[in-house]
């Protein structure tokens, strides 16, 4: 029976002195101090000799430090300007989009075929026409509440247009009740320059003369005809002041 061997745990061993390496070492080191004191005696000497420059390369090196710094200073403050800035304009952009800009009236197609509308593209078309022929500022205003108005405008002269339309049937002709609605408001409530009531039928005799009086131009289907095809005057023409004020108010009704 053999006995168990134990393992033998490794010898440290020494690094060897290299007597090369450390003069080597030693010679490098008396260099450095060498040079060193050689720097130190040139700058004991320099300070003796011209004392005003040595301080003044001191403030120069000093004041180039304390610059160095402001510029890091200046170019984080520039950064973070910027980026404020940048943070604002898309902040602005968003807020521009999110505006809601109100809608804008789309200019309706000239027609002719007048009596195939309803009351409310009647009175687009009426709108339409008046913007073809120089008006600005063209407004629809018809519907509930609107005291008799439903074109507003100001004419190429710069006078304040104020238009009922009257979509009728052949058969149904404007009478006199309607012109005294139309005609108590359009001068006092509306302050209009030219007031006309335009219509696809025609007017009353009552109407014609009521019209007359106050000063309304009357535009029946003939006359609506001739106005937009360009053969007869414009509304604002017929009115009291217009190009062709002596034209009869009722137009062609009777």
């Amino acid at each position: 029976m053999t006995a168990p061997t134990r393992p033998i745990p490794p010898v440290n061993r020494r690094r060897r002195f290299d007597l090369r390496s450390t003069a080597l070492f030693f010679v490098f080191l008396a260099v450095v101090v060498c040079a060193l004191g050689l720097v130190a005696r040139l700058v004991a000497g320099a300070v003796e000799r011209r004392p005003a420059w040595v301080f003044v390369l001191v403030v120069v090196a000093v004041a180039g430090l304390i610059g160095v710094r402001r510029r890091v200073h200046v170019t984080r403050a520039a950064r973070r300007a910027a980026a404020a800035l940048d943070e604002a304009a898309r902040e602005a952009a968003r807020e521009l989009d999110a505006l809601e800009l109100p809608p804008q009236r789309t200019a309706v197609e000239i027609v002719t075929d007048y009596g195939a509308l309803t009351p409310e593209e009647f009175e687009e078309a009426i709108a339409a026409l008046c913007e073809r022929d120089g008006c600005s500022a063209v407004e629809v205003v018809g519907g509930a509440g609107d005291l008799g108005a439903d074109v507003v405008a100001l004419t190429p002269d710069g006078r304040r247009i104020v238009v009922q339309c009257k979509r009728y049937d052949a058969s149904h002709r404007v009478g006199s009740q309607d012109l005294q609605r139309f005609g108590g408001t359009c001068f006092t409530v509306h302050e209009a320059d030219v007031a006309a009531l335009v219509t696809t039928s025609d007017f009353t005799g009552p109407a014609v003369e009521y019209a007359g009086q106050c000063g309304i131009v009357c535009v029946d289907g003939d006359a609506l005809r001739a106005w937009t095809d360009g053969t007869g005057p414009r509304p604002w023409d017929t009115a009291p002041g217009g190009r062709t004020a002596g034209w009869d108010l009722a137009g062609a009704g009777s």
